[in-house]
Order: C-alpha cells, then structure tokens, then sequence
C-alpha cells in the first residue's frame, strides 16, 4: 500500500541520495546492519508468537 507511489525514478532518486548522504564505501556496511537488524527483528517477533502461543495454551489447560 505505501510503496504503491514509488516508481523506478523515485527508487532511483532515493538511491542516489543515500550514495551521496553515505558514500560509495559505507552502503556495504549499512547493507549488512541492515540485515542483521532484519533478521534480529524476525527472530524476536518469532520469539514473541511462541511466547504468545505458549502462555495461550497454558491458559487452555488450566481453564479444563
């Protein structure tokens, strides 16, 4: 739904920006934070709907 608006100009135009906010040798390192920030997040939400589904199944067996 938001990045409906955004075509190939604009995801140009913001990539340019971002060399020249960054420059050329830091976009590897922002990648990689950016991945692991990423995968800690899917890890964490992961963590927290087995939580969830833990505490909702001991609230079952205790309501029995």
């Amino acid at each position: 739904m938001f990045a409906a608006g955004f075509g190939p100009p604009e995801i140009g135009l913001i990539l340019v920006i971002v060399l020249v906010l960054f420059g050329g040798s830091q976009l590897p390192k922002l990648a990689k934070n950016l991945g692991k920030a990423q995968k800690e997040f899917k890890d964490g939400l992961a963590a927290g709907q087995s939580e969830a589904g833990k505490s909702a199944d001991s609230t079952k067996n205790s309501d029995d």
